[in-house]
């Protein structure tokens, strides 16, 4: 649960830069979810660049590629982590219980290392400002994937999960 900045002027494009106010919450989800991301009741709020989201993930890992790839979209300066780890509970009462406590640890700090591409950066170099050794660089790669398709490929703005 967190609270995510990003880079507005960087990222995948989705919707039109003219628009003040472009429906995309839908064009999010979907982009989510053909980033291979395993969500259930998946929602997504957007409102003057940020976006909120809230469903359910079956683990961590899942939660931060559903942060990271709703960041790394061009217009989206912020994103809301009210996403909540397992199954929706059947019970209509659990499940509030279990969305009020999600909203209370969204307020805490963001649960993984993120790293923003500057000019000049690629795999190898934030892998040796982060691990001190350049080789390292898949272990980045194969945490941002399948936002990222090639280790060559990344953009000035562009937030990478930095695995511990």
């Amino acid at each position: 649960m967190g609270f995510f900045d990003f880079i507005a002027d960087a990222g995948s494009r989705l919707f039109k830069d003219d628009d003040p106010e472009p429906e995309v919450t839908k064009p999010i989800a979907v982009h989510i979810k053909e980033a291979g991301v395993m969500t259930d009741h998946l929602k997504v709020d957007y409102k003057a660049g940020a976006v909120t989201l809230s469903g359910y993930v079956p683990n961590q890992e899942q939660k931060e590629k559903a942060v990271l790839v709703a960041g790394n979209v061009k217009g989206v300066s912020s994103v809301q982590d009210n996403l909540i780890l397992g199954e929706p509970p059947a019970d209509k009462a659990e499940q509030e219980a279990q969305v009020a406590r999600a909203n209370e640890e969204a307020k805490s700090e963001p649960s993984f290392k993120t790293y923003t591409v500057k000019s000049g950066d690629t795999l190898g170099k934030i892998a040796q400002e982060m691990y001190g050794k350049a080789s390292l660089y898949p272990k980045i790669f194969e945490a941002n994937t399948p936002m990222l398709k090639d280790p060559n490929k990344i953009y000035v703005g562009q937030v990478l999960k930095i695995p511990e």
